[in-house]
């Protein structure tokens, strides 16, 4: 049955929309031969019917997510790599007034925005808690504090370093359901015009492309403008500008500062106009989103029934961790998926969570090609596409499911 929780950020009612059921850890890829239980959780999503912040209803400790094994890297792609090095280069430009400017980074993971950052001299500090991924940052020069962000760690860094003229954060506030903290922090750690700049999944994006896979254990937050609003102004902060960004199939890129600091840029009150038109966290709006949700599983399952009843094969592309979602929820198993092609060395020879679909390297996908070949890493689509001609070519043919489940 439906629940309700309290908010974490404005302590109000969360009225819940729409439950995944029993969901794994995204990223704990096992060994196929662990006999240690798996660990589930129940994976449901809601908004906060006062400051309409749409968030999960059970939070899952930080630290089965973010750990020493933690296998994710940033710079796994071309695409992210190329991303990253813009984001560095745009606040490397942008003026930053200190005579000795001081960029942060909150999950600066293998340090691949702060490379750049590091190679220009300029004084940086990249917080990550997971520590692998740590030690890959620090391997290339870039300063790193293997812990969490939160009040007292930025207090520490400000005594130490003084104030960031620019804090970023890529894929990670998001992660993060004691904001209360994380924010009191970004506050005192801030110089007094320096900005809080942080990208990440945007809901409206998540609602009109049916991307039911962005909602997972690690996005405990999933962003609007509006909400995003109503958070920063509980802690002396005021959103004063929002870009799109295609990364990660639809992002919003959010800047914060303190209240008064800079002028607020025509586009926050343009989108947030628009989510007022689109009703975007309204009952009816959400009710429809799950509608679209049970949609795409159903024709998606019956496509796959489909192609298996048929005797061809079908292979996934990318074991990324949003699609622990779509295995799990909708029950995709090895005797419809073979396996999943994926690069990052941690994840191959494993099994993917929860569905334990075989997670085999990049050579297995030509030996021989699959008839079909489910793509995962849709967010990666034109890069993986420019890669795999030869699927193509053999006469391969991919399987899509956002904005809706179709076959190229």
């Amino acid at each position: 049955m439906p629940s309700t929780s309290e908010c974490r950020v404005c302590q109000g009612t969360v009225h819940e929309f729409f439950d995944f059921g029993r969901q794994p850890l995204s990223d704990a890829f096992r060994l196929p031969d662990a006999t240690d239980e798996e660990f589930f959780f129940r994976l449901a999503v809601g908004a906060c019917t006062g400051c309409t912040m749409v968030q999960l209803m059970e939070e899952v400790p930080r630290e089965r997510m973010f750990h020493e094994d933690y296998p994710y890297l940033s710079s796994g792609s071309a695409g992210m790599r190329a991303h990253f090095s813009a984001v560095a280069r745009r606040f490397l430009s942008s003026g930053m007034e200190s005579d000795d400017p001081f960029v942060v980074e909150i999950g600066c993971n293998d340090g691949v925005m702060l490379r750049t950052i590091a190679d220009a001299g300029v004084r940086h500090l990249g917080f990550e808690p997971s520590g692998g991924v740590a030690d890959i940052a620090a391997s290339h020069g870039v300063n790193v504090r293997k812990g969490f962000f939160e009040e007292e760690a930025a207090r520490e860094v400000l005594a130490e370093h003084g104030p960031a003229d620019v804090i970023f954060s890529a894929n990670t506030f998001c992660h993060i359901p004691y904001v209360g903290s994380v924010l009191r922090g970004v506050e005192a750690l801030l110089a007094p015009r320096g900005v809080f700049v942080f990208e990440d999944p945007y809901f409206g994006d998540i609602v009109e492309k049916t991307s039911y896979d962005q909602i997972y254990d690690e996005h405990f937050f999933l962003f609007t403008v509006s909400s995003v609003q109503a958070m920063a102004g509980r802690f002396g902060l005021e959103l004063v500008d929002v870009e799109r960004i295609p990364t990660h199939g639809g992002e919003l890129r959010y800047t914060l500062a303190r209240a008064g600091a800079h002028t607020p840029s025509a586009a926050v009150e343009e989108l947030a106009r628009e989510e007022r038109a689109r009703a975007l966290t309204s009952e009816e709006t959400l009710k429809g989103f799950g509608r679209s949700v049970e949609r795409s599983r159903d024709r998606l399952m019956e496509l796959l029934h489909d192609i298996s009843s048929r005797g061809e094969r079908v292979v996934a592309y990318g074991a990324t961790a949003k699609s622990a979602t779509v295995v799990n929820y909708c029950g995709i198993d090895p005797s419809l998926v073979e396996f999943v092609v994926d690069t990052t060395p941690a994840k191959r020879g494993r099994l993917t969570p929860g569905g334990h679909l075989p997670v085999r390297g990049p050579e297995a996908f030509s030996d021989p090609y699959p008839d079909y070949a489910l793509l995962f890493a849709w967010n990666h689509e034109e890069e993986i596409l420019a890669k795999e001609t030869g699927f193509r070519e053999a006469g391969g043919r991919w399987i899509g499911y956002v904005p809706q489940v179709h076959v190229s």
